[in-house]
């Protein structure tokens, strides 16, 4: 068993937030699921300054299954996109890749039932690559780049080294790291609880 000492820490802990099955919409498919010029309701906000959870939600139906009640995520954006977990995919008889926001070459497909329509997503299904956000001045200070890949060390009696995490940038963003729910669940991590980034 390795021990770790303080000096194999960057001088920071990262909060954990968990995401749970959702979905991105563009404008012409929320038209379609809710109906012409339809607006999202916030039902909570996220972490990420101007993100939301949403009050609204759909039925996504796979190959082998159906989740109901997966909440849509706000703003709206220039694609569709379904992040699950894996465990999820089993359920819908999908498999789909690790991948990052937006990239949504040879993804999966998958149908999308709303309360005015359906549609049939001809890709968007990922498993979300596990990332943290990072302000820039403090990514700076630690010399962190943005795209850069590090490893996060998990305390507890679940403990583990998280590789291939992503470091994302902006002025705009707040400090999390964002893990699906196997990820957590795996780690017997819960949203707020506290990881640290090993030195690159």
């Amino acid at each position: 068993m390795r021990l770790f000492q303080a000096e194999d820490f960057l001088p920071v802990e990262v909060p954990v937030g968990v995401s749970g099955r959702h979905i991105h919409l563009c404008r012409e498919d929320l038209d379609a699921l809710f109906g012409p010029g339809y607006e999202l309701t916030v039902y909570r906000e996220l972490s990420q300054p101007g993100e939301f959870a949403a009050r609204e939600t759909v039925t996504i139906v796979g190959p082998r299954g159906v989740l109901e009640g997966v909440r849509v995520l706000g703003p709206l954006r220039p694609y569709s996109q379904v992040e699950i977990a894996m465990t999820d995919g089993f359920r819908l008889g999908l498999k789909p890749p690790v991948r990052e926001s937006g990239d949504l070459a040879d993804t999966p497909g998958i149908a999308v039932v709303g309360p005015a329509g359906a549609i049939n997503l001809p890709r968007g299904v990922i498993l979300a690559a596990r990332h943290i956000h990072m302000e820039e001045d403090r990514a700076k200070a630690l010399h962190l780049n943005d795209e850069q890949l590090v490893q996060v060390w998990v305390p507890g009696i679940r403990g583990m080294i998280l590789d291939n995490v992503i470091i994302r940038t902006s002025p705009h963003y707040r400090l999390e790291l964002h893990l699906d729910t196997d990820e957590a669940n795996a780690a017997l991590l819960a949203g707020g609880d506290k990881v640290r980034i090993l030195r690159p």
